[in-house]
């Protein structure tokens, strides 16, 4: 059996590809119907068509013990993939689940109709407000240990990763006013799935049939969910936000969201800019209001 690479630091994940890790996936699973997807920042691979199996590097098998955690408690509560098997291989984890039936939302996306994609909101909004409402005390092993310690600790970092990231000085010097500005509260701790958005979520025939990737879950204010909602399902367009928080059930604060957003792990705004509408003011306010406003959008 061909082994797993070491993989122990990000540079050595970064060199390996799906194609490569292919022989000891086909060895590891004794198949070879074995193809990679695309997608996704870890390795995933189809197993003919009713199997899934994702890698976890040894540099994140954290993420293992999140996804399996998450797929456990949710399967058959929401619509998610059945874990079938899990282990580990030279230092590697892994986790072979069912394949969801259907295609992406964001592959869909482009040749929904205008009709097709309200309709969706609410339904999205449902399964998102479904995910946020479960009790089940074997989610409290979801990080951070503390939601406040964890806010308080991206707060810090705030100015100095979004100049990581090249936004412009004149974003950057909006940051800490802002920030300061938006109380957080004390909010409920809720499951998060973190990365609510297009890429995650199967549509088949026009029904959703399935909700993945949870290896980011966390457990956290809801209204940190909304981030990707904002920005990666309902874009800016303030008609389909409107739908999705009937479906939700809840309206949510958009200074609120922009402060998560700013928070956010994965918080990349100078690409959030190529992809949203602009905001009719170059302040935070105004773009809190573009971008997580429930009133008529621009549609995207």
């Amino acid at each position: 059996m061909v082994p797993f690479p070491p993989a122990a630091t990000e540079a050595g994940f970064a060199a390996l590809t799906r194609a490569g890790l292919l022989p000891a996936v086909t060895g590891l699973l004794g198949r070879d119907d074995v193809v990679p997807f695309t997608e996704g920042s870890l390795p995933v691979y189809a197993a003919g068509d009713d199997l899934v199996l994702k890698l976890y590097p040894p540099l994140y098998r954290d993420e293992l013990t999140t996804e399996r955690t998450a797929l456990e408690v949710l399967h058959g509560r929401l619509p998610t993939p059945a874990l079938k098997d899990a282990g580990e291989h030279d230092g590697w984890g892994w986790l072979l689940m069912e394949r969801l039936p259907g295609r992406t939302l964001k592959e869909a996306w482009p040749a929904l109709s205008t009709e097709d994609r309200r309709r969706l909101m609410p339904e999205l909004g449902e399964l998102l407000a479904t995910l946020h409402a479960l009790d089940d005390p074997r989610l409290a092993a979801l990080p951070p240990a503390g939601w406040t310690a964890f806010v308080a600790g991206q707060r810090e970092k705030a100015v100095a990763h979004h100049r990581r990231t090249g936004l412009d000085e004149t974003w950057v010097a909006q940051v800490p006013v802002f920030l300061d500005a938006v109380d957080l509260g004390t909010p409920p701790v809720v499951p998060l799935h973190t990365e609510f958005m297009r890429d995650h979520v199967m549509l088949d025939g026009g029904r959703i049939t399935g909700l993945f990737d949870f290896e980011p879950a966390m457990r956290g204010a809801a209204e940190y969910d909304f981030v990707a909602v904002g920005l990666f399902v309902t874009s800016g367009d303030g008609d389909l936000l409107r739908r999705f928080l009937d479906g939700y059930g809840q309206q949510v604060d958009p200074r609120r969201c922009l402060a998560y957003a700013l928070l956010h792990v994965y918080s990349n705004f100078p690409w959030y800019f190529r992809e949203m509408p602009a905001p009719p003011a170059p302040t935070l306010n105004a773009l809190a209001t573009a971008w997580w406003g429930s009133g008529q959008g621009t549609p995207q």
